[in-house]
């Protein structure tokens, strides 16, 4: 009531009034419309003066005010120094475009003179040679970089088959990362200061898997009637098999990563052979092997390569450790491995030739030789039997433990639903009645440890 007389003889107190819809562009109509900048070509326009802009309107120091042009006009409102971040990287990428484009092509020029080098020896051995078999090495015209396939950059692949005792070869090209200057020179920098990583390489690496007597498993059936002349057709051929075994030549600087990284060559023994150089040693299973495979030719061949040759393995086990028994199977294999030379000259490969003209054959000469006493065999197939009882041991386990888990897992379901089945009174009797066993049976094992 007071409220109303005071209002009454005080008088009312003024009304505030509607804002307008249009209130908020009340700072747009007084401001200047932008007046044009002169343009020097047009002619058009004329010069700013201090009209032309607001006087409450200030600049931060050292700025400069950016003059109204048409969009198109980007030369009226920008000047050389707007462009000096893009100015240092364009260059940037164009070198690495070009050192990646020349990489590239380094490396396809220098495996294209490796095969060329060396596919004259392939033809001899193999009825196809490269991925593309109604070709023949004489269809290629010289230009044998047809018979490679880049797998990257930096790897290119080819492929042989056809010839007694070999179901195939693969060959592999490693060659640097030209065409990743800046990955290359890191590499080299951390091999040098970490010894568990090694330097950066060029090598070729050749895998022959030999047929072991299993081409009728092997060797593929184009028709029907192949099929049902299949048992006769390899019914008359000599055995291609020979006795497992792990066996290498090695450089010695290549010994101990060889060790650390490959599984079937660490079940062997390193000894030095009067045959070979002293850069050169032999790694074996057995003495008996030894003199069965290390022939004068593989000594001169072997000599004559000189640092180029990196190694010679041959071998029927894995190259990782095997964690199950069905990757222990196996499988018999000669592998050759070779620095490739700086030089991208054909006349570079002569020295490197004439080893694998006889890792080519070596399949040959294993058939032969490669068939040892009964005891030498049975050390041989002892040291395998003893890593297949190691995995099946560790299977058996693995295989009690899942079993050990299901049947928890069983259990605990039928617990869980005899406790839903009961009263909150009964669950109770139950669950002390468990912890009951759970401290007895822990009592138990306290007193026969003590």
């Amino acid at each position: 009531m007071g409220e109303f007389f005071k209002g009454l003889f005080q008088g009312q107190k003024p009304r505030a009034p509607k804002p307008s819809p249009d209130d908020d562009f009340a700072d747009f109509d007084s401001a200047p419309s932008p007046t044009p900048i002169y343009n020097p070509l047009s002619g058009t326009s004329s010069a700013p003066t201090a009209a032309s802009f607001p006087e409450h309107e200030t600049l931060p120091t050292g700025s400069a005010r950016i003059p109204y042009t048409k969009w198109y006009r980007v030369w009226e409102r920008t000047s050389p120094r707007d462009f000096y971040v893009e100015a240092t990287i364009i260059p940037f990428i164009f070198v690495l475009a070009v050192l990646h484009i020349w990489g590239r092509r380094k490396n396809k020029r220098k495996a294209g003179v490796w095969i060329a080098a060396h596919a004259p020896s392939l033809d001899r051995e193999f009825a196809s040679v490269g991925f593309d078999r109604r070709k023949g090495l004489a269809d290629y015209g010289g230009d044998f970089s047809g018979l490679l396939k880049e797998k990257t950059a930096q790897e290119y692949v080819t492929y042989a088959t056809g010839r007694q005792n070999v179901a195939f070869v693969d060959l592999k090209v490693k060659l640097f990362k030209r065409y990743n200057p800046l990955t290359l020179v890191l590499e080299m920098v951390l091999s040098f200061l970490f010894e568990t990583i090694r330097s950066p390489k060029e090598v070729m690496e050749a895998t022959i898997y030999a047929f072991d007597g299993k081409e009728k498993d092997l060797v593929p059936v184009k028709s029907r009637a192949e099929l049902d002349t299949k048992d006769s057709r390899f019914k008359g051929l000599p055995s291609s098999g020979y006795d497992a075994c792990v066996w290498a030549i090695v450089h010695k600087e290549q010994m101990k990563g060889l060790r650390d990284e490959r599984y079937d060559v660490s079940l062997t023994a390193t000894k030095d052979h009067k045959n070979l150089p002293q850069w050169a040693s032999v790694m074996s299973e057995s003495a008996e092997v030894t003199e069965a495979l290390l022939t004068k030719d593989l000594v001169e061949a072997v000599e004559k390569a000189g640092d180029a040759f990196e190694y010679l393995i041959v071998t029927d086990q894995p190259v990782d450790k095997p964690s199950k028994l069905d990757e222990a199977a196996p499988r018999k294999r000669v592998i050759l491995s070779l620095r490739l030379p700086s030089s991208t000259k054909p006349s570079a490969y002569e020295s490197t030739v004439p080893i694998f003209d006889y890792f080519l054959k070596m399949p040959d000469t294993l058939v032969a030789t490669a068939h040892f006493r009964g005891e030498v065999t049975r050390k041989i197939r002892a040291t395998r039997e003893e890593e297949t009882k190691k995995l099946k041991k560790a299977d058996d386990d693995e295989k009690a433990e899942e079993r050990r888990l299901e049947a928890e897992k069983k259990k605990k379901e039928i617990r869980d639903t005899r406790l839903k089945g009961l009263s909150a009174d009964e669950q109770r009797k139950f669950l002390e009645r468990e912890r009951e066993k759970g401290q007895k049976k822990q009592e138990k094992k306290m007193s026969r440890k003590a």
